[in-house]
């Protein structure tokens, strides 16, 4: 659904992504990880459309992604990125409402799309209240709700990518929201998200990409890519790596 091949990204005249190639098919959610800096947010904006590359394409279902008028690929790709401000006092379900402009569905389905969203981000009882008045974790539901509704329920042929979606969020809600984004792969869509916490990449995602300046380190299931010495490497920390009790996926702990 969604390919980089050979993808290279100056910004600045500085090079910050290499020779990347990725995958991300329907059904799956692909991690990218790394250190900060090392190149995630750059590889998010070009696999968006946002930032062209320098050599190298990106294909959205076998086109390459400047083909792609707006409003169409907004209609099957939607992008929640690192953050998203608003500097006007709309409400939450006027923020939301947003997601359905690319579409021509009437009002009936759209009020019944922006409820079910705001269902899945757990941002229901906001609807009412004014976007400047939530706190950050809140403002971040709302805007997963807002691209959730963009795309609301996921099928095949539909992209989500989405920057950092848990950074302001409490473990209870981190997990609720990577469950969604599942939901939503498990429905045809396909899903690619940048995380920090390790064990969260090993529970929720089927691919993970390690990025260090740039460079992947490794591309493969959590069980190939989350090792001890790639981990050392590319983030300067000493694990353990043992396997889940229960899941049997990774678990990263912290010497």
């Amino acid at each position: 659904m969604l390919s980089a091949e050979g993808l290279v990204v100056r910004r600045g005249g500085r090079l910050v992504l290499q020779n990347i190639d990725l995958q991300v098919p329907r059904g799956h959610v692909f991690g990218v990880l790394g250190p900060n800096g090392a190149g995630k947010s750059s590889l998010l904006s070009a696999l968006s459309g946002e930032l062209a590359p320098a050599s190298g394409q990106v294909l959205l279902h076998g086109r390459r992604m400047a083909s792609w008028g707006a409003r169409e690929r907004a209609r099957s790709l939607a992008v929640l990125p690192q953050t998203s401000t608003l500097s006007f006092a709309f409400r939450v379900d006027e923020v939301v409402a947003m997601g359905r402009l690319p579409h021509d569905s009437g009002r009936e389905a759209d009020e019944r799309i922006i409820t079910e969203a705001l269902t899945a981000a757990d941002a229901l009882h906001l609807r009412l209240r004014t976007y400047l008045e939530l706190s950050g974790g809140e403002r971040q539901r709302v805007h997963l709700a807002r691209v959730l509704t963009q795309l609301w329920p996921g099928r095949e042929g539909q992209v989500l990518l989405l920057d950092e979606p848990t950074s302001m969020l409490d473990p209870a809600h981190q997990h609720a929201i990577l469950q969604v984004l599942r939901d939503f792969a498990e429905r045809g869509g396909a899903v690619l998200v940048i995380l920090h916490d390790l064990n969260l990449a090993a529970r929720y995602c089927d691919r993970l990409l390690l990025l260090a300046d740039g460079i992947a380190q490794a591309n493969g299931t959590p069980q190939e890519v989350l090792q001890a010495d790639l981990l050392r490497a590319v983030f300067g920390l000493e694990v353990l790596v043992q396997r889940h009790p229960e899941r049997n996926h990774p678990l990263i702990i912290a010497r």
